[in-house]
């Protein structure tokens, strides 16, 4: 794919996008604070703040429902990317107080990233978590 391809800086911030997928389907949480700015506001459907914030609600989707997330459309406009996603993953651990089912799920999410200095100032991820409950036996409590 081609924006997989750094010339000239014209790819760079799909870079720092990229850098933060492959960060977030290993489970690297230092990898990504590494390129979050010192002040990074992450807006998500479970709440938004600072990465000190987000980190455990982050920790639970990787660790708990194995979340994986797979680029379909990566798109920059100035400093503004835009990604949409296949987001995957099996409940295998307790999270978000609920124990596993062993149930996998599939959804589009979409996330938006305004780079600045080569981090990420500001994401707003936007996901169906409902369906997500669903697809994994989840019920409200």
């Amino acid at each position: 794919m081609e924006f997989f391809e750094i010339e000239g800086g014209k790819f760079f911030s799909k870079a720092v996008v990229i850098r933060y997928v492959e960060a977030f389907n290993r489970g690297d949480l230092q990898a990504l604070r590494g390129l979050l700015a010192d002040d990074a506001q992450i807006q998500g459907v479970m709440g938004h703040g600072l990465f000190e914030r987000i980190e455990p609600v982050w920790r639970q989707l990787i660790e708990g429902y194995g979340m994986q997330l797979r680029i379909e459309e990566l798109v920059a406009e100035g400093r503004i990317v835009a990604a949409r996603y296949t987001e995957t993953g099996t409940f295998t651990r307790p999270a978000f107080g609920h124990e596993p089912t062993g149930k996998s799920y599939e959804l589009v999410a979409m996330e938006f990233f305004e780079i600045e200095g080569g981090k990420i100032k500001r994401r707003w991820g936007a996901r169906d978590s409902a369906s997500q409950l669903r697809q994994l036996g989840v019920t409200a409590s």
